[in-house]
């Protein structure tokens, strides 16, 4: 596999999907209006959607390779800043003990796989959030020397898996599922844990020189 640092992304992804967001919200939101089911396909149109900022993500890097080798280092530099940005402000709402995830439910709608997975699709390709995520983690794992687009693609398609699995794991067992996410204490808790993952990924990113 061409992929750099291969490992540390696996970690990083992992982390972050099981860190509750925007995206575990609406999934419960859902599998609370009509059953698992809607929520699994809420999920499916979720990480479909991942492939629409991978694809934007690697055109972005290959433009940026066709003007200079320098250039795409200086991304990949902004890149590992920006994580070790979103690892501060995660521990400062540790500190404060915030927690802003806000699952709301609703019961007693007739199940439509077409709402649900276009809820889950727009929901995640319309939020600039993930795309900028994208641009700046993907980088750091792309190896020049070959194809960003099958290198972007790739690490998008381990990302969906492990994003499927999670979503729908939550799905199935949404009672408990949402009690526990409302608890502040493992809300804390997750945040420092992920904020401390980025920061020290963000900085092993720039201290790393295979990534040059």
């Amino acid at each position: 596999m061409h992929i750099l640092n291969f490992e540390a992304f696996l970690i990083a992804i992992t982390i972050l999907t099981l860190t509750p967001g925007l995206d575990t919200a609406l999934v419960i939101r859902n599998a609370s209006r009509s059953g698992g089911i809607d929520g699994c396909v809420t999920s499916l149109g979720i990480c479909l959607g991942l492939f629409v900022h991978a694809t934007l993500s690697a055109v972005g890097i290959s433009a940026i390779l066709l003007q200079s080798a320098q250039l795409f280092q200086v991304m990949k530099w902004c890149g590992a800043a920006y994580l070790i940005w979103l690892g501060l402000s995660s521990l400062r709402a540790t500190f404060k003990g915030a927690s802003h995830l806000n699952i709301s439910t609703c019961t007693g709608v007739t199940f439509d796989p077409k709402r649900s997975l276009r809820e889950g699709f727009l929901s995640n390709v319309l939020n600039p959030k993930t795309a900028i995520f994208y641009l700046a983690f993907l980088p750091q794992f792309i190896n020049p020397d070959y194809s960003p687009f099958v290198q972007s693609l790739t690490l998008a398609g381990i990302h969906f898996l492990i994003a499927m699995v999670w979503q729908c794991s939550l799905s199935g067992a949404i009672n408990s599922a949402k009690n526990w996410l409302k608890n502040t204490s493992i809300m804390t808790w997750m945040e420092g844990v992920t904020g401390t993952v980025l920061i020290l990924l963000g900085i092993k990113l720039l201290m790393d020189d295979s990534v040059v």
